[in-house]
C-alpha cells in the first residue's frame, strides 16, 4: 500500500481547515525509484538511458483507498536503470512535488533492452483506519489523484459518548442538556501532516449531564452533515454548569 507524502498531507489538511485551497494537478505521473523515498522525498529516479516519468490514472476512491486503473508502460531502456524497488506519484513530468510513494510488490533490475511496465492495480494509495472518516478519505483521494472538485467545508466540532466507526456510524452525541456542535474556523498552518485549533473551542454551558464523553468528532454541518475526523479524548462527564472546551492547541488533527 502506498502512503501520502508530507507535502500532500499538509496541502490536504490546509485545504480542509482553511490554510489554503489545494489545486490538484490535471495529470499525475508515476516515477520509478531505486530506494525508499520516505514521506519527505524526493524519489531517487534513474537518470538518462531513456527513462522518463509516465502518466498514471486511478479509479474512483473506495474502501479508504484509490487504485491504479490501467497499466503504465515506460519507454525501452537504452542502458541500466538500476534495481527498481519503489514508486512515487508526482505532480509534474519533471521536478515538481512528490504526492505519494510505496514499494513495488517485486523489485526489478532494468537493463538495456527492457521495456518496463507497472500492471493495473499495482499502485494502491490508502488511509489507515482511524482518525479520518471514509467520506473525507474518499473526497481527498479523488481531489488529489483524480482532480475531482471538493470545496473546503465549514468545520464543526462535536462530542461522542461512543467510539465512532470508520464509516461514520456509532457516533452518539448528547441529545439534550443544551448540547450543540461548535463551529471553529481558525487552525494552524499544517506541518508534519498535522494541525491544531487556534483559539479555544468552547461549547454551550450544559444544563444537564452530557454523559461520559470519550471521543471528539469533526463534521461539516451544525446538524447531520458528513463526519470528517475523530479522535479519543480524556474521558469526562460534563454536568450542569460545567465549562466544556478544547483550549487553543489541544485539538490535534493529523493524516495517516
Amino acid at each position: 500500500m502506498g502512503s501520502l507524502s508530507n507535502f500532500l498531507e499538509n496541502e490536504l489538511i490546509d485545504h480542509v481547515f482553511g490554510g489554503g485551497a489545494y489545486t490538484p494537478p490535471a495529470t499525475v505521473y508515476l516515477a520509478l525509484a531505486t530506494a525508499d523515498p520516505g514521506e519527505a522525498g524526493p524519489p531517487t529516479e534513474p537518470s538518462g538511458n531513456g527513462y522518463a516519468r509516465e502518466a498514471i490514472t486511478f479509479g474512483a476512491a473506495a474502501s479508504r483507498q484509490i487504485v491504479q486503473s490501467a497499466q503504465v508502460n515506460f519507454d525501452q531502456a537504452t542502458g541500466s536503470w538500476g534495481t527498481i524497488t519503489h514508486y512515487a506519484i508526482m505532480d509534474a513530468l519533471t521536478s515538481g512535488n512528490m504526492m505519494a510513494y510505496g514499494a513495488l510488490s517485486v523489485s526489478k533490475e532494468v537493463v538495456a533492452g527492457n521495456t518496463p511496465s507497472v500492471a493495473a492495480s499495482e499502485v494502491v494509495i490508502s488511509f489507515n483506519t482511524g482518525a479520518i472518516f471514509n467520506y473525507l478519505a474518499h473526497k481527498l483521494l479523488d481531489l488529489a489523484f483524480r482532480n475531482q472538485a471538493y470545496s473546503a467545508p465549514t468545520i464543526y466540532i462535536g462530542l461522542s459518548t461512543t467510539v465512532p466507526n470508520d464509516d461514520g456510524t456509532n457516533i452518539t452525541e448528547p441529545g439534550s442538556g443544551n448540547y450543540a456542535r461548535k463551529a471553529h474556523a481558525t487552525w494552524g498552518v499544517a506541518s508534519g501532516g498535522a494541525t491544531s485549533n487556534t483559539g479555544d473551542i468552547t461549547f454551550n454551558i450544559p444544563s444537564g449531564t452530557w454523559g461520559l464523553i470519550t471521543y471528539g468528532t469533526i463534521h461539516d454541518a451544525l446538524t447531520v452533515g458528513n463526519p470528517l475526523w475523530r479522535g479519543d479524548v480524556t474521558d469526562q462527564t460534563p454536568n450542569s454548569g460545567d465549562t466544556v472546551k478544547f483550549p487553543s492547541g489541544d485539538l490535534d488533527v493529523s493524516l495517516d
